[in-house]
């Protein structure tokens, strides 16, 4: 990259370039929250805006649902629906759906991270990734790919329409999950838990409605997600990190049972309408912060719902974040700028930025030390 460019690209980040987000150094939540003194199980619910606030050990969550349309030869969406775009700032809806920092193929060309890692569930559609250590994937429609950041990685996360005779719609959900102090300069590496070994089960309540349960993270009753990388803070069991995906049938019963004390658990309700949490109506797109040591009555009402779990013991420490840097000091954030001036966190292998894989690759993981990982 060029230094101007490399300049432009900085100055980017400190107005809160993030992966898969604009992340602002205040949230702009839409923060709508009623503390309800009388419900011990309940402490809090919000409204949600595009940018999920989240509860230490988790530092955000953005909710990504966009429609878009057939893919052209360059994989990206034909250049009528480009005019009257921001291109390279275009997080406004429009015709269905956004272009993030893409220009050609929507998306988020290469950039840096640094202090944490980046959980991304992807529901429906399919992701390209490429970094700096070399490695490249392509993934989603049930899969999971778990970064680490550590002492610094770039990467691109970009959005290819694969399909030319229908549309291509996409929806994941991106966490970002902290690190403690004693591991935010570890290697950088990547897993994936592909969908297939995603462990999802059923619950049939008394009136016979299903509940479909997805264990991506942690565990759930005898179910157990796939071991988490090993510097994570959820490498340790007692932190008791979990993200649940939850879809209830319409009028179903479920409850949710209780963790270990100290954890902090919030539900998000990001599909439906009327939810009830311990007899307490939750509006459409809404978090509630809940009691993490008492089982949680829920109960549905007339149409589908879906809810997102994450919970985590807190790290409790200091927390510092500039755009895509998140250490524990000032200091250490200045040094993250200068390190990646320096340095570009070992520079960019790829052809070019908004780097995409060839249209006839299927899902598949090459990993920094040439391990490839591929699925039908």
């Amino acid at each position: 990259m060029k230094d101007i460019e490399r300049r432009s690209f900085l100055s980017k980040i400190t107005l809160g370039i993030s992966s898969l987000a604009v992340l602002p150094l205040f949230s702009w939540i839409i923060n709508t929250e009623k503390k309800l003194e009388n419900k011990k199980t309940i402490k809090k619910i919000r409204a949600l805006g595009f940018q999920w606030e989240t509860s230490d050990p988790f530092l955000f969550c953005v909710h990504h649902e966009d429609f878009f349309p057939k893919g052209n030869i360059e994989m990206g969406p034909e250049k009528d629906y480009l005019n009257g775009r921001h291109l390279g700032q275009d997080f406004i809806v429009k015709d269905g759906f956004r272009m993030y920092h893409g220009m050609t193929v929507a998306g988020f060309p290469g950039h840096p991270h640094r202090g944490f890692e980046t959980i991304t569930v992807v529901r429906t559609g399919l992701v390209d990734h490429a970094d700096s250590t070399g490695a490249a994937g392509r993934y989603g429609n049930g899969d999971v790919q778990w970064m680490t950041a550590g002492k610094g990685v770039q990467h691109s996360e970009m959005f290819p329409l694969l399909n030319q005779d229908h549309e291509n719609p996409l929806e994941l959900f991106q966490i970002w999950l902290n690190l403690p102090q004693k591991s935010k300069m570890v290697e950088p590496n990547f897993k994936m838990i592909w969908s297939e070994e995603v462990p999802k089960y059923t619950e049939i309540d008394s009136n016979g409605k299903e509940i479909n349960v997805e264990v991506l993270v942690g565990k759930l009753g005898i179910h157990s997600a796939s071991t988490p990388p090993p510097n994570s803070w959820a490498a340790d069991e007692n932190n008791a990190v979990a993200i649940y995906n939850v879809q209830l049938e319409p009028n179903s019963e479920w409850t949710l049972p209780a963790t270990l004390e100290g954890i902090n658990r919030t539900v998000f309700y990001y599909e439906g309408n009327n939810l009830e949490i311990d007899g307490v109506k939750i509006p459409h797109y809404h978090a509630v912060e809940v009691e993490e040591n008492a089982s949680l009555k829920i109960k549905n009402n007339t149409e589908i719902s879906k809810l997102l779990v994450l919970q985590g013991r807190p790290i409790n420490e200091p927390v510092v974040q500039h755009g895509p840097f998140v250490m524990n000091t000032k200091q250490e954030i200045y040094q993250a700028f200068e390190d990646y001036q320096n340095t570009q966190f070992g520079g960019w292998p790829w052809p070019k930025y908004d780097y995409v894989h060839d249209r006839s690759f299927g899902r598949f993981a090459k990993h920094s030390d040439g391990k490839l990982e591929t699925k039908s």
